[in-house]
């Protein structure tokens, strides 16, 4: 008898359902501070920012970007040392003051900005090389200009 291969289930959490990759930023930050809490309390360390990655499975610009914001809001602090950067909860409670749904500022709108501040300054410096190009050009005319009028003048017999 043949055995009858079963198409792979979806995965599922503990609760049932698996969760989507993007979370709200809220989510986020509850799960960067809670990382601080447990490597803390597991390492009797404060995280870096690579220790957190690891724990929480985000990317390394996902993490950047939700630290920088946890740093803005006044949530977390990063302590730079010669052992590396550092996290430690400043204020846990503004967390709460955090919208909850709302998708907010994305990694994907900070990159798009990011991308479009730079088209900006590559633009800014086309146009700079443009203009300086024509400035030369301008001024070697003008001293191709002047050397005529000096070779003419020499070449003029004297009156």
């Amino acid at each position: 008898m043949k055995s009858r291969e079963q198409p792979l289930s979806e995965p599922v959490s503990a609760g049932g359902l698996m969760e989507a990759k993007s979370k709200d930023f809220y989510s986020e930050a509850q799960l960067f501070v809670a990382a601080i809490r447990v490597h803390e309390h597991s390492h009797a360390a404060p995280p870096t920012l690579d220790d957190i990655v690891r724990m929480l499975s985000f990317s390394a610009e996902q993490a950047g970007f939700v630290s920088r914001r946890l740093e803005e809001l006044g949530i977390v602090e990063a302590v730079a040392s010669s052992f590396g950067t550092r996290f430690f909860i400043r204020d846990h409670r503004k967390l709460e003051e955090i919208p909850r749904g709302e998708l907010g500022r994305r990694l994907e709108e900070e990159v798009k900005k990011f991308q479009d501040m730079q088209k900006t300054i590559t633009r800014r410096v086309e146009s700079f090389h443009a203009e300086q190009a024509g400035k030369k050009k301008n001024m070697f005319a003008e001293m191709e200009k002047k050397l005529k009028e000096e070779i003419e003048k020499k070449s003029k017999p004297p009156t």
